[in-house]
């Protein structure tokens, strides 16, 4: 896979939502002309904290995203919300991607683009500002997005890390 490791999470495969991010028509050139196969990239979630992407190539559209979905469901990754938002502000990177994720106050909506719009739907995030910086190629974009969501960490657990009341933690 990546450098990102799926920890396997109990989840109910009936709540997973999917996301078709990007479909990419490839050409073969063989003796009698051209023989194309399609690529999908997907991204699942369950609007609650629980996201995967998955990749699926097949010679028709429709095998390709469900070949992308079943992949994406053996990637699935838990992400920590506060409040219908990201709990701090995050980069992520993964090869030529590079994200910025901003929390934002209720009510801002979701501000990203494209393939990362698709991502933080799928966490359930609906308060975001959000800004691709580097390669626009969906794969990457998505593994950077993920990669940022995963470094997030909520609250409690920082409070835990340090031996330290919650309320310090946002009150320093």
């Amino acid at each position: 896979m990546s450098h990102l490791q799926a920890k396997p999470i109990k989840v109910n495969e009936g709540e997973l939502k999917e996301k078709v991010v990007a479909i990419n028509r490839v050409a073969k050139v063989v003796k009698g002309g051209r023989r194309f196969s399609f690529s999908a990239i997907v991204v699942v979630g369950d609007g609650a904290g629980i996201v995967g992407y998955g990749l699926g190539k097949a010679n028709e559209v429709t095998d390709a995203i469900t070949k992308g979905i079943e992949d994406a469901k053996k990637n699935l990754f838990q992400i920590p919300l506060l409040k219908n938002t990201v709990p701090h502000e995050q980069l992520g990177k993964f090869s030529g991607g590079f994200v910025l994720i901003k929390p934002a106050a209720p009510g801002t909506g979701l501000i990203a683009g494209g393939a990362m719009r698709a991502v933080l739907e799928s966490v359930g995030v609906h308060d975001v500002l959000a800004k691709s910086k580097g390669s626009s190629n969906p794969h990457n974009v998505v593994k950077a997005t993920i990669d940022a969501l995963v470094k997030m960490r909520a609250p409690h657990t920082v409070a835990f890390q340090r031996g330290i009341s919650v309320a310090k933690v946002f009150n320093g």
